[in-house]
């Protein structure tokens, strides 16, 4: 009997956004769901328990940093990521690809997901058929990252779900650039796949990601290839485009050619708008650094009626004028940090660089992510999202 199980409703048939559950080895997860990036097996700043106590179902980790520091043998030993980190639900890793990218040639960060820019020196030294050479941050020494050993990392750091190594391309490059890198990506997913049934012990299950870029008849052909490899889900990537409305066209395009049958994630997608337009195209499960990153530099996001500027889902905290503010971020929040501490208190902790104001904003962004994921997960029960929208996105 397989440990791992998807199921799904469309509570409306003439909609796409639909409810499902993704049973798991260590738990169930409740769709459409988000993902928190505990990028170096760590949610920065808030321990499990806190992630726990917020509601949180699922999280990620990032193979490319946890290769290089502690090593994936480190983890193996201790009886992997979530005995490493004290996790006790489901968990994701990513193959590595995005990182070593993105390093590479900086321009994704740029694009829609984050803009962004990276200041690191880019450390890709060279792409071939064989997988990506590229320089560590930490030491300066050199990698190789194939599909197979990015396979072999992911075993060892022991997630739920492991995805597939792609090269995740820049909306600059060509159309003839993009349509080699994503069949090269398509014979990496291969290899990764034959690695994976090597020592396929029912532990784990694998992503398939599907790139092509803003093209149609691309993202067509790379939904084409994953749908016929067995797959446990679909992980929707590459660039998606230079603005939001091109971003929301490849989204639906892609989403709608995908075997219904799986999971589908989008990666690397975290804004409220855009989170509703994802479910509305029938996106199951969305990951990304913004609810965490933006708390650690003092934005507490908010309900719309708790907003300063509707064109931002935020409080910025550091502003001077909630020096002497003793209400919480949100006076109706369940949070711990608004049940029990004022925006003041987070002002002056963020002016004094406490390492707790970054904890205490990280905390109450996890539990608005859950909520608004539950208030989703109920509109689409209650065939009554697109109100939801209106109200989160006004």
């Amino acid at each position: 009997m397989s440990l791992f199980s998807f199921k799904y409703i469309n509570p409306n048939p003439l909609k796409k956004a639909r409810l499902g559950t993704i049973v798991t080895p260590n738990g169930t997860v409740k769709t459409p769901a988000f993902i928190f990036c505990a990028t170096k097996a760590a949610i920065k700043g808030v321990n499990p328990k806190q992630m726990t106590d917020e509601n949180t179902q699922f999280i990620l980790a990032n193979t490319y940093h946890l290769m290089l520091q502690p090593g994936p043998d480190i983890i193996e030993k201790a009886g992997g990521l979530h005995k490493f980190m004290g996790w006790n639900g489901p968990m994701l890793t990513d193959s590595g690809g995005f990182q070593i990218f993105s390093l590479g040639h900086g321009s994704v960060a740029s694009e829609i997901k984050g803009k962004r820019m990276n200041d690191w020196p880019k450390t890709l030294l060279k792409i071939t058929e064989e997988g990506a050479k590229f320089r560590s941050y930490i030491d300066g020494k050199i990698h190789f990252l194939t599909p197979e050993s990015s396979i072999q990392i992911q075993r060892k750091l022991g997630p739920d779900f492991v995805v597939v190594l792609d090269e995740c391309t820049a909306f600059h490059v060509d159309k003839k650039y993009t349509t080699n890198s994503m069949r090269m990506s398509h014979r990496w997913a291969s290899r990764s796949l034959a690695e994976f049934n090597k020592s396929d012990d029912g532990k784990q299950k694998l992503y398939g990601i599907i790139q092509g870029g803003v093209y149609q008849d691309l993202r067509q052909e790379s939904c084409d290839y994953v749908n016929s490899q067995p797959f446990f889900g679909h992980a929707i990537g590459g660039s998606l485009g230079a603005a939001k409305e091109q971003m929301y066209e490849v989204v639906a395009m892609t989403a709608e050619k995908l075997d219904s049958s799986k999971p589908i994630h989008l990666l690397g997608i975290g804004g409220i708008i855009d989170v509703f337009n994802g479910v509305e195209n029938g996106i199951d499960t969305f990951d990304c650094v913004h609810p965490t990153r933006l708390a650690r530099h003092g934005g507490a996001l908010v309900k719309p009626e708790n907003r300063e500027n509707k064109n931002k889902e935020h409080l910025n905290l550091n502003n001077s004028r909630f020096r002497d503010d003793f209400s919480p971020i949100e006076e109706n929040c369940k949070c711990y940090t608004c049940q029990n501490h004022t925006k003041g208190y987070i002002h002056h902790l963020l002016k004094a660089k406490e390492l707790l104001a970054a904890s205490l904003i990280t905390i109450h962004n996890v539990h608005l992510m859950n909520h608004l994921m539950k208030k989703i997960r109920e509109a689409i029960q209650n065939d009554s999202l697109e109100k939801e929208k209106r109200y989160w996105t006004l």
